[in-house]
């Protein structure tokens, strides 16, 4: 049972409702921003995104500091910087938020691009208080969505860290209590086998992430001892695999209690089969009588 009542208690109210609204979540890689791309080119659904809103109204300034740091290294483009001759900024889309990974970064030996600990540690913490605040902005988007633009139907896109963010056991969350009063939530839920292929994805090539202060700091103390190697001495390729093969294992308790607590679950394998709007409206319809 969840701990407020969905937005559409059962299929026919789903069916029915002229205005639809959403959240997916779960592991990036299973498909919710490629669920929200086909809804939102179908013309009448809003895609809020919030690692876009993130990287744009929360950490766009931090991002492009960060570019312009870079820059004042390079001595003609530090004096076209000092001279206002040139613009840096970054380029983030809803399918490209490298600039918001690359400045997350990895931490580790520096002369692998790695930053140090406290540094890592810092921007997760940036990241976290944006994610929360994106989060929170939600019902103000479902509003401009409608009122500006017209938009009756809705679809949040949210980041892999959600959990992170959240305490899905408290019925008092405010963040989960914001969002499950004005959408319905939608686990993605992974099997095995997609498990087993976002490793080896991830492998090939190793991304940043966004974890608990205190899940970092294990990780990071395990990798030391089982790698016996000193903090400026890690790979951070190497770290980011090992937290990452973690971080599996500790988010999905977390999302199935989010699911089962405040939302419903399709699973990956229903989401690549419905490959059109009326046929991911009729998985949702499926999810919410299955409870």
């Amino acid at each position: 049972m969840s701990f407020v009542p969905r937005l559409y208690p059962d299929a026919a109210a789903w069916a029915a409702a002229p205005e639809k609204r959403l959240m997916l979540f779960g592991m990036s890689g299973l498909g919710k921003t490629h669920v929200s791309n086909m809804l939102r080119a179908h013309g009448d659904w809003f895609h809020y995104s919030i690692d876009y809103r993130i990287g744009t109204r929360y950490m766009g300034e931090l991002i492009a500091d960060e570019f312009k740091r870079e820059a004042m290294k390079v001595p003609h483009l530090r004096e076209l910087l000092l001279s206002d001759s040139i613009y840096i900024a970054s380029n983030i889309t809803f399918n490209n938020l490298t600039p918001l990974s690359t400045y997350l970064g990895k931490p580790g030996d520096p002369d692998r691009g790695g930053l140090a600990l406290a540094e890592y540690l810092k921007r997760q913490e940036q990241h976290h208080a944006a994610e929360r605040a994106a989060l929170l902005d939600t019902p103000r988007f479902i509003d401009r969505a409608e009122d500006i633009y017209g938009y009756p139907h809705f679809i949040c896109d949210s980041g892999g860290s959600i959990c992170e963010v959240v305490d899905p056991e408290d019925p008092q969350d405010e963040i989960m209590t914001t969002l499950a009063s004005s959408m319905l939530l939608v686990w993605i839920e992974g099997s095995e086998a997609h498990s087993d292929e976002l490793v080896r994805r991830f492998d090939r090539a190793p991304k940043p992430m966004c974890y608990r202060a205190s899940f970092t700091q294990t990780c990071w103390d395990d990798f030391l001892i089982e790698n016996n190697v000193s903090d400026g001495d890690v790979d951070p390729n190497s770290f980011v695999r090992f937290a990452y093969r973690r971080a599996m294992a500790a988010r999905q308790p977390a999302y199935a209690a989010m699911a089962r607590n405040w939302g419903v679950t399709v699973t990956a394998e229903e989401v690549a089969a419905a490959d059109t709007p009326a046929a991911f409206e009729a998985l949702i319809g499926r999810a919410l009588e299955r409870g």
